[in-house]
């Protein structure tokens, strides 16, 4: 995985867009700085590519079929969309502490 083709980094890079883009949607304005769709977007995007590359380790190599290279379809798809939950879960967290601690 770590000497990957620009093929696979292409795949990754796709799954982890789509991914990131349902989820910047779906979220509404709550994930949305100020406006801006890049600063919201782009991050999503590099966590969810590196949820897509660690998806096959993690999660395992299964769906012989669905794949190239390297890279399992699947397990990509989970793994990015596990990335990209814990890192809207970690910033709502670090939010909800910032306010309380500006209450106090």
């Amino acid at each position: 995985m770590i000497g990957m083709s620009f093929i696979s980094f292409l795949i990754l890079l796709i799954i982890s867009i789509i991914v990131s883009l349902i989820v910047f949607f779906v979220t509404g304005k709550e994930f949305r700085i100020e406006g801006c769709f890049c600063r919201g977007l782009i991050p999503l995007i590099i966590v969810g590519w590196i949820g897509g590359w660690l998806g096959s380790p993690v999660f395992g190599y299964w769906v012989e079929s669905i794949k190239y290279e390297n890279v399992y379809i699947i397990p990509a798809i989970i793994g990015s969309i596990a990335a990209i939950c814990l890192y809207r879960t970690e910033k709502k967290f670090k939010e909800q502490v910032c306010a309380k601690r500006l209450e106090q």
